[in-house]
C-alpha cells in the first residue's frame, strides 16, 4: 500500500476508534453527533493563507475561508490539521525517529492560547475576540459547528515558529465528526490542501532609515 495512502487510512481508522470511545462516555448525555446524517456536503475553499517563508520566533497567522457550497446545511464543520508525513500528538508537531525519546513528538510551532479563532466583522482585535472553535476528541481536529447553505466561516490559528526546517502542513475537511458526514469538492474528491513551510534560523537584515526607524529588509 503506498505511503500516502496508508497514512490516511491510519488516521481514518484512528478517528472513528476516538469517536466510538467518546459516544460511549457519559450514558446520561445524549451527544449531537450521534445523530449526524450519513452523506456528502459540498464544501469550497474560499481562501487557504500561510506564508511558506518564516523565521524563528516569528508569530504568523494560518488561515483557511469555507464555505458551504450545498444546498443543505453541515452538521458540524470539522478541520484536521497535521504537520509531516504522519499525524503527531498537535496540529503542529512533527514525529521524530531518533530512537530512546520519551516523547517523540516535537513541535514546530506553538499554538497561541484562544486560537482558533473566527474572523467577522465585527472583530476588530482577533487577540481580544473569544475562541473560535473546539478541540474535538479526534486528536488534531477542530470543530466549530454546523454552517448553513451559503454561509461561510473564516477560521485563524495564530502560530509561532519554534523548530527551524521544511516542514508540510496538512488540512482535511469534514463535515461531523464521526465520519458520516463527509466534505467533498465539487467533482465528489475530499476537501484537503497543503502548505510546504520553510522557517529559517537566520536572523533578519536590517537597516535605520531617515527617520531613525528600524527597517527589516528580508
Amino acid at each position: 500500500m503506498p505511503r500516502g495512502v496508508r497514512a490516511r487510512a491510519v488516521r481514518l481508522a484512528a478517528i472513528a476508534a476516538l469517536a466510538a470511545g467518546v459516544s460511549a462516555c457519559g450514558d446520561d448525555a445524549e451527544r449531537q453527533d450521534a445523530d449526524e446524517p450519513a452523506g456528502e456536503f459540498p464544501v469550497e475553499v474560499v481562501a487557504a493563507k500561510f506564508p511558506t517563508e518564516q523565521r524563528l520566533a516569528e508569530t504568523k497567522d494560518l488561515e483557511l475561508e469555507l464555505e458551504n457550497a450545498g444546498s443543505e446545511e453541515i452538521p458540524d464543520l470539522a478541520v484536521t490539521i497535521f504537520t509531516g508525513d504522519e499525524p503527531s500528538s498537535g496540529s503542529f508537531s512533527v514525529r521524530s525517529d531518533q530512537p530512546g525519546l520519551a516523547d517523540p513528538n516535537r513541535p514546530v510551532w506553538i499554538l497561541e492560547p484562544g486560537y482558533p479563532k473566527l474572523v467577522t466583522p465585527e472583530v476588530k482585535d482577533l487577540d481580544e475576540a473569544p475562541p473560535g472553535g473546539a478541540e474535538a476528541a479526534q486528536t488534531n481536529t477542530f470543530s466549530f459547528g454546523a454552517l448553513a447553505p451559503g454561509e461561510s466561516k473564516d477560521i485563524v490559528w495564530r502560530l509561532t515558529a519554534i523548530e527551524a526546517g521544511t516542514y508540510t502542513v496538512h488540512y482535511e475537511l469534514a463535515a461531523g465528526l464521526t465520519g458520516k458526514a463527509k466534505a467533498v469538492t465539487k467533482d465528489g474528491s475530499p476537501v484537503e490542501g497543503e502548505f510546504v513551510v520553510t522557517i529559517t534560523d537566520k536572523p533578519p537584515r536590517a537597516r535605520v532609515n531617515d527617520a531613525g526607524e528600524v527597517e527589516i529588509t528580508e
